[in-house]
């Protein structure tokens, strides 16, 4: 049936996706007999909070994991309350409908969505499931012309997988509660990828650094000092001496001691200089030249992780928004699905990328067979295509009217698209390896490479990043002039050159992604979700594009190896991704395997399954890892040490300590064990790699706790400085108020709050004296009074100085007009019209240029609570790693798609309330239209009451869930 006409019977289809933009596209290509609707993105999951459980199942043991554990590890399913109104909206166009078509993406998720649409919705009418992955007008015609039914399958293994995350983050996130701070989450991947960042850092922090010296020449054909002139000098480093290899920093350990010193020349400063002095004189000659042809097969297309990888080292986009900027781009029709693991193209694909690299490049760089690409991730989906443009006829970037990340994006993956099918790159690369005696009699021998690229291929289209900065990229050609073995060579300089090992890089985004890839940890489609979470629990966070781990990780995976050992194992984390896969092959039973992994063996065994019954994916002989279970884990915390797990020795008793407000350094107790060991707060964005043990001694030789000033001569009472949670400021220290809190209750409750005051922006903790203090306990000053009797005074606030008259403030520009300020000055600030806001509207700090999607200029301002970006609608603070003087526009463009993403804060709550009456109203409208007067009256009384007892519902459950919910919610993997 064609898609563009009505349904034979008149009737019509009501096709639902899961986004509005992807609604929209869609919609173009669908005839007036289809109407087509966003479910927008899940209506129904586990309950998120206790607020959530219904309340028939609050009573029961399992209620708040949302899984009753004992009965088979059934899921209890509730609507998010923030879906209610489209899952009515959704109802009620069912109802007009003679057909349902289930449009949701054809990955596992997307499954899941169309499953629980089906269950919500209960359809009486035919369900067809509609798949597809590219939003092409020939590929929606396809989808609806051959639907299918659900695959069941694909559901339970998205069901296994949510259970199993459920019970680990449910379970395992109250034990960091307890033991190391509120708030805190842990997962089934998101734990494992915190623990390879926190690995890396540890092992920079055991790092010891090597140094080492080598030398470098600068060679011309010829004895003569020609060369340089006529470009056919080049540089030669020295290899050996004596035949002994000279030492490099691969050949060093990570203690900094040489791994096998007996085969290499170590040369430090002092010998490298002798050796270069005594090769002034030496006369050179080429030993050998070795050449090797040359060849670079084109890159496979894009899948999932790849262009998060190239995404990241060429664009500088994190995963999360390079996910973000594609799913517009699939959902707008540009590209094909991007959540896939295939590297396989489709023959359409392979058509329309050799017609364009024939059109582009000519037909000398098109091979005579089309390429194809094997999938080298195991378990990859391999009925999904790789990331490519649309289509049968590939639109070029300048086609397609897109603009900033979409357009760098897009032609990102149409570049690496037509590559992947051109011809290999072909050269030759050469070695020349230079000798020469030193005048002490030692025989040097340098190295020189070359390389020469006689056929570009597919480099002309497409050439691959690298995560080492340092490295040379594939198109890179390094010419080496013409010379044959016995050429005599002219030393035109001999450098000296130290070295120093480095410690292993940390990981990046793309360099993280890459690994938990090649280790076979979780699913790729939920990488950039994963690094998201750990950015936004503060577990990791970023230096510059560096990942490095707060001192707070370091806490919860030290706890986690400790007493959770097997849970963040990599080998038994890559196992359960086997397990769960074969669960959706089909090859094992989800129910055992959960009961094994939460219970335990012995729990598994009493249900044993029926003979002849698929194998379980844990088996208890084979798989020892599964014997104890995960709620016995959980139950005995009595070992977990919560100050242990916490603490971490710095060097001379000094231990770096994570407490609930945050990490500080604590110094052994050299007095008696009353006396109170002395503490200093360590930066929380300090890299703990940086934390040594001269800098731990810094921290704890500053100022801290009560510095006694002095007395306060007209109070007689003790002036003391203090660094406190919000900064540091000044306090007078009464005797009968420290009386009255010494005994607490009512006393301390009822007793006089002593005088405090912050320090101003120019003071310092360990320089301000007993005057400031007093100039500060002083505040507020009284100015004087205006003509009409109205008090003015001077004040120090959170934002700044400032006046009051009344309910009038008025900003200060200097924090010394607090002291200064006179009635007459005073006056003619008030005498000024007010300028709303805070203050003047200040210049902004940086001009970005206009964002691609809202077309508004894009500023960079400084805030109250620092610089931030803005279009004038959106406002988005910049990160730690961001600085207003390289900040490029295209990451303006990013913070502020990111904050856009997020939608819109919690106090939109009454606005939605509003909607939804509205939305009510317009549905009784439609529903009494067909019906009596009668019915129409009644409706729309019973309609009105509903509407007042769900408001009030919602209003009492919106308070106890914001009184319940807690930080685990959310946790994916």
């Amino acid at each position: 049936m064609s898609p563009t006409s009505e349904t034979a019977n008149g009737g019509r289809r009501l096709v639902i996706v899961e986004s509005p933009a992807k609604a929209k596209t869609i919609k173009g290509y669908l005839g007036p007999g289809y109407v087509v609707e966003a479910s927008v993105g899940h209506i129904r999951d586990l309950p998120s909070s206790a607020a959530e459980v219904p309340a028939k199942y609050k009573g029961e043991p399992w209620a708040r994991l949302g899984v009753n554990v004992d009965e088979s590890f059934q899921p209890l399913y509730v609507v998010n309350s923030d879906k209610k109104d489209q899952v009515r909206k959704l109802k009620d166009l069912l109802a007009e409908s003679d057909e349902l078509y289930l449009a949701t993406d054809e990955d596992r998720e997307g499954e899941a969505i169309a499953w629980h649409l089906r269950e919500v919705l209960k359809p009486k009418v035919p369900v067809r499931r509609m798949v597809f992955h590219e939003i092409t007008k020939d590929a929606i015609r396809a989808a609806v012309a051959n639907p299918r039914e659900l695959n069941q399958r694909l559901v339970d293994a998205q069901e296994t997988r949510r259970i199993l995350d459920r019970l680990y983050g449910f379970e395992v996130s109250p034990v960091l509660w307890k033991k190391v701070m509120p708030r805190l989450s842990a997962g089934r991947v998101q734990s494992v990828a915190t623990r390879m960042v926190v690995e890396r850092e540890r092992e920079r922090i055991a790092f010891r650094t090597a140094e080492y010296w080598d030398l470098t020449g600068t060679f011309a054909p010829g004895a003569g000092a020609a060369g340089e002139a006529d470009g056919t000098a080049f540089d030669a480093r020295l290899v050996s001496v004596d035949g002994r290899r000279v030492a490099q920093g691969r050949d060093f350990g990570a203690d900094g001691q040489l791994k096998q010193p007996d085969q290499v020349q170590h040369l430090d400063e002092a010998a490298s200089r002798a050796l270069a002095a005594a090769l002034a004189e030496t006369e050179y000659a080429v030993r050998s030249v070795e050449s090797r042809p040359y060849r670079r097969s084109p890159y496979a297309p894009f899948r999932t992780t790849t262009l998060q990888q190239e995404a990241s080292r060429k664009l500088g986009m994190g995963a999360k928004p390079t996910m973000q900027v594609a799913q517009r781009l699939y959902e707008n029709g540009f590209i094909t699905y991007m959540r896939t693991d295939s590297t396989t193209l489709s023959d359409t694909a392979v058509r329309a990328a050799r017609a364009q690299a024939t059109q582009l490049y000519g037909a000398d760089y098109l091979p005579d067979r089309p390429r194809t690409y094997a999938g080298k991730v195991k378990n990859a989906q391999e009925a999904h295509e790789a990331i490519r443009p649309s289509g049968d006829r590939f639109r070029t970037p300048a086609e397609t009217g897109l603009t900033g990340e979409q357009f760098r994006l897009y032609e990102l993956i149409w570049k690496r698209t037509v590559a992947s099918q051109m011809k290999d790159a072909v050269g030759q690369s050469v070695t020349v390896k230079v000798g020469g005696r030193a005048g002490d009699g030692r025989d040097c021998e340098f190295s020189a490479s070359g390389k020469v690229i006689t056929f570009h291929g597919f480099l002309k289209a497409y050439v691959e990043g690298s995560d080492d900065p340092a490295a040379d990229l594939d198109d890179r050609e390094r010419r080496l002039p013409q010379v044959t073995e016995g050429d005599p060579l002219a030393a035109r300089e001999i450098s000296v050159d130290g070295h120093a090992t480095k410690p292993p890089a940390r990981f990046t985004e793309a360099t993280l992604v890459k690994e938990l890839e090649e280790r076979e940890i979780g699913r790729p489609s939920t990488y950039a979700s994963i690094i998201g979470t750990i950015l936004d629990r503060g577990y990791v966070f970023k230096k510059g594009t560096a990942l490095v781990p707060s001192f707070l990780s370091f806490a919860v995976v030290n706890l986690l190896e400790l007493h959770f050992g097997r849970l963040v194992d990599y080998g038994f984390t890559a196992k359960m991704e086997d397990d769960l896969d074969r669960i959706a092959a089909g090859e094992a039973e989800s129910v055992p395997w959960l009961r094994r992994f939460y219970f335990g063996t012995d729990a598994a065994d009493a249900g044993a399954r029926p003979e002849g019954s698929p194998g379980d994916a844990a088996d208890a002989a084979s798989d020892p890892d599964h014997l104890g279970g995960l709620k016995a884990l959980v139950t005995d915390l009595g070992a977990i040490d919560a100050r242990e797990v916490s603490s971490f020795p710095v060097g001379e008793g000094i231990v770096l300590r994570v407490g609930r407000y945050g990490p500080y350094v604590e110094a052994p107790n050299e007095g008696d064990d009353d006396t109170p060991a002395k503490r200093a707060d360590v930066p929380e964005d300090l890299p703990p790699d940086e934390l040594t043990l001269e800098l731990a001694k810094e921290l704890l030789a500053k100022p801290s706790g009560d510095t006694e000033l002095g007395t306060d001569p007209e109070t007689g009472h003790a002036i003391v400085a203090k660094d406190g949670r919000y900064g540091p400021y000044v306090t007078e220290v009464i005797p009968e108020v420290e009386a009255a809190r010494a005994k607490g209750g009512k006393a301390a409750k009822n007793a006089p709050k002593p005088r405090t005051a912050s320090l101003l922006r120019s003071m310092a903790l360990d320089t301000v004296t007993l005057q400031d203090a007093l100039r500060l306990l002083s505040l507020p000053r009284v100015v004087g009074t205006d003509p009409e009797g109205v008090e003015i005074t001077a004040q120090n606030g959170r934002y700044g100085p400032y006046l009051k008259k009344g309910t009038d403030s008025r900003s200060l520009t200097d924090e010394e007009q607090l002291f200064t300020i006179t009635l007459d000055e005073a006056l003619a600030i008030y005498a000024q019209p007010k300028q709303r806001g805070r203050a003047a509207a200040k210049p902004p700090l940086k001009e970005l240029g206009t964002d691609p999607q809202t077309e508004r200029p894009v500023v960079v301002k400084d805030g109250r609570f620092g610089p931030y970006v803005t279009d004038g609608e959106t406002n988005a603070t910049l990160r730690r790693d961001d600085d207003v003087a390289t900040i490029t526009p295209e990451r303006g463009y990013e913070l502020l798609a990111e904050k856009r993403a997020k939608g819109p804060a919690k106090k939109t709550a009454k606005k939605a309330t509003a909607k939804k009456t509205t939305a009510k109203k317009t549905t009784a409208k439609k529903t009494t239209a067909k019906k009596t007067a009668a019915k129409k009256t009644a409706k729309a009384t019973a309609t009105k009451k509903t509407a007042a007892k769900k408001t009030a519902t919602k209003k009492a459950a919106t308070k106890k869930t914001a009184a319940k919910k807690t930080a685990a919610t959310g946790t994916a993997e």
